[in-house]
């Protein structure tokens, strides 16, 4: 332990009853003061756990934690904790307190005086962009702005240490760059170490210091910059050929499961990383592709040491039982002519008009609280037309809903099958409720236990599932009735990233045989699989078309979004 350490994790072990495997397993690490730092692994990986460990609230059972030298867990664990900030991934916010409120309950709980809070509220208002809602209900908080003021109560104290868990996921890319913002001003400014758990390496990748764990051990610890070096000279740009779909190109390279470790949609490009006895010339000539070297990334980086020991396989690909035939005709699957859903007096979503093609691959994306959700729902027939035109599949959503239901399979952001339920009953359940019976039941559910890797989970209550169990569960129970048009929200949400590509590959494949896949995403990354886009925002559509169309003169999706945006809100705000 040195002088300058925040942290410091000495063989932390953390065991629960039941479960086989430890949760973490003898952690030993050094967290520096006045630090930016980053854990980051997947569902399951002990992210959360570590951090309960670390903020005083999960005693280990082996190990030792010290903050600043002093041990947590002993007679000074109350006055330790008292320099922790704290924001678990469902921050404890009322929402019905307005966010002036939600900020006097939390001065209370730390004791802060009038003249202290009064000067606390102006500066963390201010930096937060909520100055304009203190009267607003936390309630009705967009999903980033409810972040923004978790984060807010979190650094009220003026904490030593700010422990945050997953704080962005479910957040635009505005809000995120908002929040990073934030706690990097923090940093300098209150020489604060903050630790933030999360599963995006873009995020990780602007911090000092990153720790990579996988089933509760860490596989990787050392600055972005030492961790993107393991990718040196294996990283390659491939561009595109005209009248190639950029996810085709992308899953034929990431199905070189013998030459290539990864490949992902880039704007005009696929960023390829070779395994280091890949020869770039041969496979040059293989694809009749150039392969432009570039410097490898933190999450290249990644995944060349993940590579040292955990095997590569190759992705599952869907391939539909009764698979249909990509559709040719051009006809449009969904048709949305100036549609509109208000609740009371606020509209949420206003004369939003657009139309989706047989097989393809539709983009919804907006800032939270752009009308996305209520789009998607009212698409799928989960909410009433308030006016406008909404044809799916062939059927009047407005004259018949539930006929158009039928018609579409339905991935939800948030998990939303039987808990209570085994996986195999959760397929059966939703098999038997689209009319499949005997032995077509039977073979669809075999048959997607099998594509989505569930057979070894088929008797295990949903409830107890690993988050990208889950996932895959709710993408299966959407296919069950071999559905012609697919709807995903946020499908991706907190997964890591060869969780990402798993999900995408199947998407792929499935727009290969002809379903139309609608998806809402957060990461700009994955709009680049789309054929197309619309971005909304404040309930208005505000550019459609293809990646390219869109991203413009933008060096990235992510810019382009954000351009977008905040074009809208500045002419906004002056009409």
């Amino acid at each position: 332990m040195s002088e300058l350490s925040a942290i410091t994790l000495e063989s932390v072990s953390r065991f629960e009853k039941g479960v086989t495997s430890p949760l973490l397993k003898s952690i030993t690490a050094d967290l520096k003061k006045g630090q930016l730092i980053a854990v980051v692994g997947a569902d399951g990986a002990g992210k959360t756990t570590l951090m309960r460990v670390m903020a005083g609230l999960l005693k280990p059972q082996e190990g030792a934690v010290k903050l600043f030298g002093e041990k947590l867990y002993s007679k000074e664990l109350s006055r330790l904790q008292t320099l922790c900030g704290y924001m678990p991934q469902q921050f404890g916010l009322y929402t019905d307190l307005s966010v002036k409120e939600n900020l006097t309950l939390y001065a209370d709980l730390f004791g802060l005086s009038e003249a202290e809070r009064k000067k606390r509220f102006t500066e963390l208002l201010s930096i937060t962009g909520l100055t304009d809602f203190t009267a607003r209900p936390a309630g009705k908080l967009s999903g980033g702005m409810k972040q923004k003021l978790g984060l807010a109560c979190a650094l009220l104290n003026h904490p030593k240490i700010l422990l945050l868990d997953e704080p962005s996921v479910g957040v635009d890319p505005l809000s995120r760059r908002e929040l990073w913002s934030i706690l990097k001003k923090n940093v300098h400014a209150e020489a604060m170490t903050v630790v933030v758990a999360t599963t995006y390496m873009d995020e990780a990748a602007l911090c000092d210091d990153v720790l990579i764990l996988e089933n509760g051990e860490i596989i990787l610890h050392d600055s972005p910059q030492a961790i993107a070096a393991l990718a040196t000279g294996l990283a390659f740009n491939v561009k595109v050929p005209s009248g190639t779909r950029v996810r085709d190109l992308q899953a034929q390279l990431l199905d070189d499961t013998d030459y290539i470790l990864d490949a992902v949609p880039r704007s005009g490009y696929v960023r390829v990383l070779l395994r280091d006895y890949a020869d770039r010339e041969s496979l040059q000539e293989k694809y009749g592709l150039q392969f432009e070297p570039v410097a490898g990334g933190l999450e290249e980086g990644y995944l060349v040491n993940r590579a040292k020991t955990v095997p590569r396989h190759p992705y599952s690909v869907i391939a539909q039982s009764s698979a249909r035939l990509p559709n040719t005709s051009n006809e449009s699957v969904v048709i949305a002519k100036d549609l509109v859903r208000r609740f009371g007096s606020f509209t949420a979503v206003d004369r939003t008009s657009f139309d989706v093609k047989a097989g393809e691959i539709f983009g919804l994306l907006g800032p939270n609280g752009a009308g996305k959700t209520t789009t998607f729902k009212m698409l799928c027939g989960l909410l009433k037309v308030t006016s406008g035109e909404l044809e799916v599949a062939g059927v009047n959503v407005l004259d018949s809903r539930e006929e158009a239901r039928e018609q579409l399979g339905y991935m939800s952001q948030k998990f939303a099958l039987y808990g209570d339920l085994s996986v195999s009953e959760n397929l059966d359940f939703f098999a038997s409720a689209y009319g499949l019976a005997g032995q077509e039941k039977a073979q669809r559910i075999d048959f997607l236990l099998n594509e989505f890797e569930l057979m070894s989970f088929s008797a295990a209550q949903a409830k107890t599932l690993p988050g990208g169990i889950k996932q895959r569960l709710a993408m299966a129970v959407a296919l069950i009735h071999n559905p012609k048009l697919l709807f995903l929200d946020e499908p991706t949400s907190g997964a890591d990233v060869p969780t990402r590509r798993q999900f995408w590959r199947w998407m792929t494949a499935l727009s290969q045989t002809g379903t139309t896949i609608i998806v809402t995403t957060h990461f700009m990354e994955e709009a680049l699989y789309c054929d197309r886009l619309l971005i909304q925002d404040g309930g208005l559509p505000l550019i459609m078309g293809s990646p390219a169309e869109v991203r413009g003169q933008s060096l990235s999706m992510d810019e382009a979004f954000i351009r977008v945006v905040k074009e809208f809100r500045a002419q906004r705000s002056q009409s």
